[in-house]
Formats: structure tokens, sequence, C-alpha cells
């Protein structure tokens, strides 16, 4: 069967699909020793795909890990200012996994991690309907009608956030704990939503992403939880 080049590397692991372009595009893939000149190239599984001198095999199984995200980690590959990655964490020997979606550099918790980009890929777009929950600490105490707001929807700096469910999960004097589900998951929509509102955030945890749960994992380790089998 014939498919395009870009979704040919995403399904090998090696990138995104995304990724896979700018690396067509910067003449990195060759097919069949020939320079790619377009993401749009069909190919099959006779086809000889290379970068960097690598050649690309297309998988047959799709793996689907789950990771304890630490604070001060970032889920790129690359960093300038030579931050933690989360993909420093990965024991030796594990296949190349590339992040759905991300999670900022002071949040922590569930981050999902795939072995095939066009996978990775569904899982994020809003389109795929698939419910974030997050844990947040605040300080102080939240006012009801500030949730309900929330609840409904609002527009912040001129972006507007569709309606999330919000509830208090706790509350005291010093701190408020509260649940957010999502299904968008904006840039930084959790921690614009509490700066709005004046909310200081002391923990942002991850711990749902659909039927994927953060359960018992502990910080900084990863635990494989699906495997499907495709053509």
């Amino acid at each position: 069967m014939n498919i395009r080049i870009a979704k040919y590397i995403s399904n090998s692991g090696y990138c995104s699909r995304r990724e896979a372009e700018k690396l067509i595009f910067q003449n990195k893939v060759y097919i069949n020793n020939v320079v790619c000149s377009h993401p749009s190239h069909k190919v099959n599984d006779k086809d000889i795909i290379k970068i960097h001198n690598k050649i690309l095999k297309k998988l047959n199984t799709v793996e689907l890990w789950k990771m304890y995200k630490p604070v001060k980690y970032i889920c790129s590959t690359k960093d300038n200012f030579k931050r933690n990655k989360i993909f420093d964490l990965l024991p030796k020997g594990m296949p190349k996994l590339i992040s759905v979606g991300r999670l900022d550099y002071m949040s922590e918790g569930l981050i999902l991690l795939t072995n095939n980009g066009d996978y990775s890929r569904f899982l994020e777009l809003p389109t795929s309907n698939i419910e974030r929950t997050y844990r947040v600490c605040v300080n102080g105490i939240v006012n009801k009608n500030d949730i309900q707001k929330v609840n409904k929807g609002i527009k912040i700096e001129e972006i507007k956030y569709n309606r999330v469910k919000l509830v208090i999960e706790k509350q005291s004097q010093s701190y408020t704990w509260l649940i957010f589900k999502l299904k968008e998951g904006k840039n930084r929509e959790i921690r614009n939503i509490c700066s709005f509102f004046s909310w200081k955030i002391v923990k942002l945890l991850r711990v749902g992403f659909g039927p994927y749960k953060l359960g018992k994992l502990k910080v900084g380790k990863i635990e494989k939880i699906r495997i499907i089998k495709h053509d």
C-alpha cells in the first residue's frame, strides 16, 4: 500500500509527521538514495527510506507508555537553555518515543509517549474529544462564582476558552484544591485561567488523559500501558 512519505516516517517512530515534513524541506530525507522533494511523495514497503543515513522501517505495532513527568523538565527532544528533558529519563534500550502533547516546565504528572507519530496526533487533536484531568492547588479561598464563570466559558485577552468542568476538591483557609477537566487544551490554558482570577498556583498535576490514569506511578518513572497491532 502506498502512503505519503511524511506518514511513513511518522509511523516508523522516527518523529512526528510535522517534524518529518520539516526534515523533507531541509532535504534530509532520501527515498531509494534520491532526495525527497515534497511531503506528498508516496512510498511503500519496498522503498528504502533514509534519514541521516539511517534506514527507517514502518512499525507493525503501536506502543503506548505513561510517564510521571517531574517539575522542571521539558517535553522536547532539544532545548537551547540546556534544561532537563523527559527523554533523558527513559531507561536504556527503550524504543524511540514521541510525547503526546506537552506539559509545561513547572507542571507535573501524566504524560503519554508512543512510538507512532500518527497515533500521537490522534490523541492530541481536539476532534478526538479526549478529556484531560488535572489537580491544581492554589493559594487561599476560591470564589464559587468564579468557578461558575469558568464552567460557562470565558474570554481572556481575546482568546476564548470553551467550557471546562471545574470543581473544588477540597478547601482550607490557606489552600484550595481544584479539579479541572478539559478537552480542548489550549496553550497554558489552566495557568491563564488561574492568572485571570489571581489564583496563585502552588502545584499543577495532570492525573488523567482519557482512559489513562497516573495512578501510583512514581515521579520520573515510565510504564507500558498498551500495544496495538496494525497492518
